[in-house]
């Protein structure tokens, strides 16, 4: 899902083919396998000392940001040379990391000790860190770069960028993922212990900060994603084998839950279409966003556990955990048909337990 150098790539439209690179993060091979869109074939692997589970590319400089947890270490890989540049050790286990707004800074989380840390990207060093009270799970950041939410399995907690202070608990709870909307203000968490959607509102002073609603949803809100202009937000987890669809207003509003494939989880969204993952089934459920129906079912390999949608909205890139390699479907070939199929474009061997994406031109 993909709050996240995806959805921040999505917004950039080209009639030319995007020319670029996907990096995939291997988790157990240790290696980010590039594939050059172009030629749709892998050009490099580079090794990564550790087990990366996280891959996110920088627009603003050549360089793309691998995470990985058990080392506790950030690396940066060129995308001119393909090379790893820089490396820094962050902590002892790392979880998660976002890019600011101006991409100048790198957020991270930390589980030990438990913290989030600044690195700032021009000389690579920690800027600085704030102790958190509990072990974090989920960060999302506003886009004015001014405050982070961070979720945990016991609160979840706004903290001010500015005064580099944390808030109280604004909410208690097992929290999973946590993501603003594009008004920069509110906010939603997913409750996983209680199967709801809470929506706050976040203020400059973060303790004035505030509850707005709990939704109660009809599955486990493991996995959240937005469509391309933000206008709907798509839920799947444990529960229900479907797709809860959330109008993400001021106040956010249950539109509706749409039966999509088998225990779904993973999602991504191009300009008009939804693509759910459904690992057990080793398939991928494409919804049309207008309307939310069913449109085709592709059979694209074991284990679907990450989605990527190319800025173009050309391709959607499926990672194969068990397989090792990445499905390609293209988009503009989806069509309804009697049939309810898609057919793959080609499918691209990279290495052991693939988790993770990041798309960068080139």
């Amino acid at each position: 899902m993909l709050a996240l150098p995806l959805a921040a790539a999505a917004c950039k439209r080209s009639s030319e083919p995007f020319a670029g690179y996907a990096f995939i993060a291997n988790q157990e091979s240790g290696a980010l396998a590039v594939v050059d869109l172009g030629v749709m074939e892998v050009a490099k692997h580079i090794q990564i000392e550790g087990s990366p589970t996280e891959v996110m590319a920088c627009n603003v400089r050549p360089a793309v940001y691998a995470l990985t947890p058990v080392t506790g270490r950030v690396h940066e890989v060129q995308t001119d040379n393909l090379r790893v540049e820089r490396k820094i050790t962050i902590g002892s286990a790392a979880t998660r990391m976002m890019l600011s707004p101006d991409e100048t800074r790198l957020y991270v989380l930390v589980r030990e000790p438990r913290s989030l840390v600044i690195l700032n990207l021009n000389d690579f060093k920690i800027e600085w860190r704030v102790p958190l009270p509990e072990e974090p799970v989920g960060l999302s950041l506003n886009s004015d770069g001014t405050i982070a939410a961070v979720t945990s399995a016991a609160s979840l907690r706004l903290v001010d960028l500015k005064s580099r202070r944390v808030g109280p608990a604004l909410g208690r709870g097992a929290y999973g993922d946590v993501r603003f909307l594009k008004n920069s203000r509110t906010l939603v968490a997913a409750n996983l212990e209680e199967r709801l959607l809470s929506a706050y509102r976040a203020e400059d002073r973060v303790e004035d900060s505030r509850l707005l609603t709990h939704l109660p949803l009809a599955v486990r809100p493991d996995n959240l994603c937005f469509n391309a202009d933000g206008g709907q937000l798509f839920i799947t987890g444990e529960g229900m084998d479907a797709v809860v669809v959330v109008y993400p207003y001021d106040t956010p509003q249950v539109a509706k839950t749409v039966l999509a494939g088998r225990a779904p989880g993973a999602m991504a969204a191009s300009d008009a279409l939804l693509f759910v993952a459904s690992p057990a089934s080793g398939d991928v459920n494409i919804l049309s966003i207008a309307t939310t129906r069913l449109i085709a079912v592709a059979q694209v390999g074991s284990d679907p556990g990450f989605i990527a949608i190319t800025p173009d909205n050309a391709y959607a890139l499926v990672l194969n955990r068990q397989s090792g390699d990445v499905a390609v479907l293209r988009v503009a070939a989806i069509q309804p048909n009697r049939f309810k199929s898609a057919s793959l474009l080609t499918v691209i061997p990279v290495g052991s337990r693939p988790v993770s994406a990041a798309l960068r031109a080139i």
